[in-house]
């Protein structure tokens, strides 16, 4: 049985706090709280960790920055947050991203779709 490396718990400790904190927590209107933490990539050394979040709020490009840019400028108070609540020595350095790939799924899928049709009409000739 392989072990899980450190980065991939810390990375899985910060997601599920994360979403907490930020549901919970976070009181500036501009987060919203419709916010998901989808995923987070903590470097090896523990030192940064990328979070990738989405919203069911954001409609557009400005939405998307605005928001990556209110959870980069609260970064320090969920950075504090989260150290309250684990008995690492430090705490990674957050930085957020917003995360595309949510929204592009139902494209992907469409794509996938007419890929198959096109495979399953030229095997019937």
């Amino acid at each position: 049985m392989a072990a899980i490396s450190r980065d991939l718990k810390v990375a899985d400790f910060i997601r599920d706090e994360l979403a907490q904190i930020l549901a919970r927590e976070v009181r500036d209107p501009r987060v919203g709280s419709f916010v998901s933490v989808n995923d987070v990539r903590v470097s090896k050394d523990l030192s940064y960790a990328d979070i990738y979040v989405s919203s069911l709020q954001v409609d557009d490009d400005a939405q998307k920055t605005a928001l990556v840019k209110v959870l980069n400028g609260a970064s320090g108070f969920l950075r504090s947050t989260l150290a309250k609540r684990h008995k690492m020595r430090t705490t990674p350095k957050l930085r957020f991203h917003y995360d595309e790939l949510i929204e592009s799924a139902p494209r992907l899928e469409k794509l996938i779709d007419q890929a198959m049709q096109s495979v399953d009409l030229k095997g019937c000739d």
